[in-house]
């Protein structure tokens, strides 16, 4: 837990600080305003509210779509193939590097998934694949495609399935 928690540090950038700065600001400002309204407990109370739901929520959600919008990407599968005497998937897919940034390191993940007939179930299987491989790809460039090649193994699964990819860059 120690190392994952230093690793996030070290990977943090200069626009995480100043989100991290403002989550601080806003959650003070709240609290302050809360003190200064102190005699009204209805509108004290809301502003101890906004200040503790800005702390907890800012930084998690400003995380995750700040990171969305900076180092914006698109994956594609161009083909999949289950192999015969292997129990296993070869995937060939690119991706695409759509942000004003050049990216050190990308983490693609391919997600296996069930299919039903029930819609309802195929929405539900998609929160919880139950097969998951990552491979890294490194150095792509603005506006750059790479392919790559993905080996999802030991796969035993004999009944439909979907392969959904997402990646993961820095």
């Amino acid at each position: 837990m120690k190392s994952k928690i230093t690793e996030f540090i070290n990977n943090l950038i200069f626009y995480d600080f100043i989100l991290y700065g403002a989550t601080f600001f806003f959650f003070a400002f709240f609290i302050i305003l809360a003190i200064v309204f102190k005699d009204k407990a209805g509108r004290a109370f809301f502003f101890v509210l906004l200040g503790f739901s800005s702390f907890l929520t800012g930084p998690t959600l400003g995380y995750h779509y700040m990171h969305k919008a900076l180092f914006k990407n698109s994956t594609e599968i161009i083909s999949q193939k289950r192999l015969s005497f292997t129990e296993a998937v070869v995937l060939k897919g690119t991706i695409t590097n759509e942000s004003a940034r050049d990216f050190k390191s990308c983490i693609v993940t391919a997600s296996v998934y069930k299919v039903t007939s029930n819609k309802y179930r195929n929405y539900l299987y998609e929160f919880k694949p139950f097969k998951n491989m990552s491979m890294v790809v490194d150095d792509i460039m603005m506006a750059q495609t790479k392919e790559f090649k993905l080996i999802i193994e030991p796969f035993t699964y004999k009944r439909d399935y979907n392969i959904s990819l997402e990646a993961d860059c820095k």
